[in-house]
């Protein structure tokens, strides 16, 4: 009947190609009937679920990190130069879709009665704030407000609040203008960590700025342009943004200006698209595996079509098309499935990740859709090409199955699938073709261990005691590693796809793991959470004093000498530099620059020397001692460089130098008050800029910079926050400004809990998709182990004994996938440490211990639970699975 049926279906596809589709779609039906396809069904469409769910969240929560993270800077954009922007721009930026805020900062006199006080205003409009809010006492005590002062209001801080003992209510001077303290700032909704102003601060509506008479011509003010909006905005924008910079505009981002928070959003994205490319991995690894138990379970019925007639061409549109339903279905219901997913795990990141995500795009649906698509025609079209040569006599002599699909091409197809995925999930060129021809290496590498460690493992099998008695452990792990043993070819085929498979999850694992380790050491406990400027000369030692005994932890003393740069090796820099660093914000603004006869704390040396050490080289680090040493130096002892015309030496902080064009032995000229300073460079360094505490882009040895007017820096840690040290400070060195950058601090950490949680989500949602491979993989090869069952039964084996061969098959079958994922995750994890997330490469020897024995657990406990029904069909209905096996 089913004869009958096919060489009707055939006749009449041959005639109209429009009935393929239906042909394709009634052969579909029939076969959901068997365990194979519906196991491709299953792992296809858990696949595009576990995607496009990780599509979802990833897309989602980096918009919502870049959000957070935009709220520190005050927006998604920052411009700003020291005259008003045109409103042909502001028109331009909104027509691109940004919400914009105007901002004026400026310093001024602030006066009560008598009372006077130098402070930083900020002026804000009604915008403002276009992320977050503020949290200001108005009098109720602090709560966050989502706004700035009204008209005819201002806000203060508390260190204003003190200095001229203010109150709400009060009246205030602002130039020639009478403004209300209406509220007492705890923290700006756009409060960052760089130190533009060290003065108490003053907040008031641009409406006021006229009628303070504060802006004439010649006056000191910076006009500002926050700007939020999407990323495709943002983007669009890139051709003008670009012109600003050429023109002189500073323009700013998170990620190019924050190069702390910048530096851990860079590295969880990449984590996060990391995870994508390997839970697209684990993907491809169960198409795979189900669809040559698929093709395998076909031949007969294509030999049937061979003899009905059915060229090559027609097998292969048949099959094709058939898959092609499959996938289409597998890709609708695993979408929806993924959609569905991010919506309920949105429902507990309420509570475990309190960020407020963007709603979700169509991109990672669309992604999910597609990367399903490329994954089955990558990992499942080599092996489906095994139908069309299977011979018409087929039907006669079963023996005649056609050749498998070369093991080289199948990896060949699957790795170009997978390396242009790679490509679209990173977007990195070269590193998606380094570890894609890295990981090809490894695969042919893995293929000989295997085969090695496989056989090492019978062989160990083999040497175990008989056993007397037919419950005896070394009896079941002999039989099983003899079941291993006969499907040698086929044991290796799934000890590899298990290894890729717990390389893949270990790797994610190892990576979110050291990830952690890197965020915590980027703020410790003792982190500084004070900063102290402008202590004058004749205050140092008693500044030092005051601190003794009462703070945890302190940075050096610090110098500031303020210079610009007005030359580089002779040349004016806006012609000496690069196009690109024409831009840079460091050839628009005075320097801080210092001297220093050790290196400072946190500074790494990357080439050339340091002064006066002759051979101080690469990856010389300051030492902890340099604290007491820095105090010193910064008295003026160490080596002295007798101030001159001459060019002295200059250490220069290496991302500026290479943004410059600058190199070992490149001069730079600074202007400080009349005088002309030339430093020739001797060399490079590194900074930690995630450390919060003091760093200068341009380091001058002892015995230059001190003729200049200067005053001093540092950073400490005050662990108590009832401590009554700030209010000394304040009153005992009135010139000294107090920075407390506690709030920042939380911000940062709030942020990095954020960004940590999330790494754990995604690093569930690989694991899971993981043990969804292995469910496939074990489903697929049911009829094989049903058969194996079924002659056991037949030689007198009982259920006890099948059950624990079974079990031991699996079992050593995980050990030796989980010793080659060890090594595999590895030397994956090195490379990408080294390549992509600019961590130092670290050896696991816990991974060595732990993978092989979860590996044999976890695959002895799935696939024996699988086997359950298998153990209880009787031997007829086991052997009657032969065809399928």
């Amino acid at each position: 009947m089913a004869s009958g049926d096919s060489r009707r279906d055939t006749r009449r596809a041959s005639g109209n190609g429009l009935h393929w589709l239906g042909l394709a779609a009634r052969g579909l039906k029939r076969d959901l009937r068997a365990a194979d396809v519906r196991a491709l069904f299953v792992a296809l469409a858990l696949a595009v679920a576990a995607s496009t769910m990780i599509g979802f969240f990833l897309d989602r929560l980096e918009r919502g990190l870049t959000r957070q993270a935009g709220q520190m800077l005050g927006g998604d954009l920052v411009l700003e130069q020291g005259e008003p922007f045109s409103s042909e721009l502001k028109s331009t930026l909104r027509e691109a879709g940004m919400t914009l805020s105007d901002q004026v900062d400026l310093v001024s006199m602030i006066s009560r009665g008598e009372r006077f006080q130098p402070a930083s205003l900020k002026v804000v409009d009604s915008a403002y704030p276009l992320y977050g809010a503020s949290r200001v006492d108005v009098g109720n005590g602090v709560e966050p407000l989502a706004r700035g002062p009204a008209p005819s209001e201002a806000w203060v801080d508390p260190r204003l609040e003190s200095l001229i003992d203010l109150k709400i209510g009060d009246e205030v001077r602002v130039g020639r203008a009478t403004l209300t303290v209406s509220g007492i700032i705890e923290r700006e909704a756009d409060q960052s960590g760089g130190f533009s102003s060290f003065n108490p601060r003053l907040m008031m509506h641009v409406d006021d700025l006229a009628a303070t008479g504060l802006v004439q011509p010649g006056s000191r003010v910076e006009y500002e342009i926050l700007a939020a909006g999407p990323p495709e905005a943002v983007s669009s924008l890139d051709a003008r943004l670009e012109a600003l910079r050429r023109d002189g505009v500073e323009v700013r981002d998170v990620r190019v200006d924050r190069p702390g928070l910048g530096r851990a959003l860079e590295r969880a994205e990449k984590y996060l698209a990391l995870a994508g490319l390997a839970a697209v991995l684990l993907a491809g690894v169960a198409v795979a595996m189900a669809t040559r138990r698929y093709v395998d379970r076909h031949l007969d019925t294509a030999a049937l079509l061979r003899c009905f007639g059915a060229s090559q061409r027609q097998l292969t549109r048949l099959f094709a098309l058939q898959l092609g339903w499959l996938a289409l279905a597998a890709s609708v219901c695993g979408a929806l499935l993924g959609l569905a997913g991010q919506a309920g795990l949105l429902a507990l990141l309420t509570a475990f990740l309190p960020l407020e995500l963007p709603p979700p795009g169509p991109l990672p649906l669309a992604l999910g859709v597609l990367t399903a698509l490329a994954v089955l025609v990558g990992f499942a079209g080599p092996t489906l090409l095994r139908l069309k040569r299977v011979s018409a006599l087929k039907v006669l002599r079963r023996e005649l199955d056609p050749l498998p699909a070369s093991a080289w091409l199948v990896v060949a197809m699957a790795s170009l699938v997978f390396g242009g995925l790679m490509w679209l999930y990173s977007g990195d060129l070269w590193l998606s073709a380094a570890l894609l021809v890295g990981g090809l290496v490894m695969l042919v590498m893995l293929g000989g261990v295997g085969t090695l460690l496989l056989s090492g493992v019978l062989r160990l099998a083999a040497l175990l005691p008989q056993g007397l008695h037919a419950s005896s452990p070394t009896r079941a792990l002999r039989l099983g590693a003899r079941q291993l043993g006969r499907r040698r070819q086929a044991s290796l085929g799934q000890l590899l796809a298990f290894a890729v498979t717990f390389a893949a999850m270990a790797m994610i694992g190892l990576v979110r793991g050291d990830l952690l380790t890197a965020w915590q050491d980027q703020l410790p406990e003792d982190t500084p959470n004070y900063f102290a400027i402008n202590i004058q000369p004749q205050e140092r030692d008693a500044f030092i004093e005051t601190l003794a005994g009462t703070v945890d932890d302190r940075t050096a003393l610090y110098p500031m000498v303020r210079g610009r740069i007005t030359a580089l090796n002779g040349q004016p820099p806006l012609e000496a530099v690069p196009e690109s660093g024409r831009g840079s914000n460091a050839l628009r603004r005075e320097l801080n620059l210092t001297w220093r006869d050790t290196l400072p704390e946190g500074n790494r040396l990357l080439a050339g020397e340091w002064f006066g050490t002759g051979g101080a080289g690469p990856d010389a680090t300051a030492s902890a001692a340099g604290k007491s040493s820095g105090d010193a130096s910064s008295a003026g002892g160490g080596t002295a460089t007798e101030p001159s015309d001459k060019i002295v030496p200059i250490s220069l902080e290496a991302e500026l130098a290479g943004r410059l064009g600058l190199a070992l032995g490149d001069t730079m000229s600074f202007t400080i008050g009349a005088d002309t300073l030339t430093g020739r460079i001797t060399s490079l360094r590194d900074l930690d800029w995630d450390s919060f505490r003091p760093n200068f882009y341009v380091i001058f040895p002892p015995g230059v910079l001190e003729r200049f007017g200067h005053t001093y820096i540092t950073a400490f840690h005050l662990g108590d926050a009832q401590s009554p040290l700030p209010g000394q400070i304040v009153k005992n060195f009135p010139a000294v400004s107090l920075l407390n950058v506690e709030a920042i601090l939380g911000q940062v950490r709030e942020l990095l809990t954020q960004v940590t949680r999330s790494v754990e989500l995604v690093l569930g949602f690989v694991l899971l998709a993981g043990i969804s491979v292995l469910y496939a993989a074990l489903i697929a090869s049911r009829p094989l182990r049903a058969h194996e069952s079924g002659l056991l039964r037949v030689f007198g084996a009982g259920d006890r004994l099948i059950s624990r061969v079974q079990g031991a098959e699996f079992a050593i079958l995980g050990l030796a996938s989980g010793l080659m994922g060890a090594l595999l995750a590895e030397l994956a994890a090195a490379g990408i440490y080294a390549g992509w997330l600019d961590l130092a490469p670290r050896l696991h020897p816990w991974l060595w211990i732990g993978l092989p024995l979860g590996g044999a657990l976890l695959v002895g406990v799935i696939g024996h639970g699988l086997s359950r029904s298998l153990r209880r069909q009787t031997p007829m209905a086991s052997l009657g699975l032969l065809g399928e096996a």
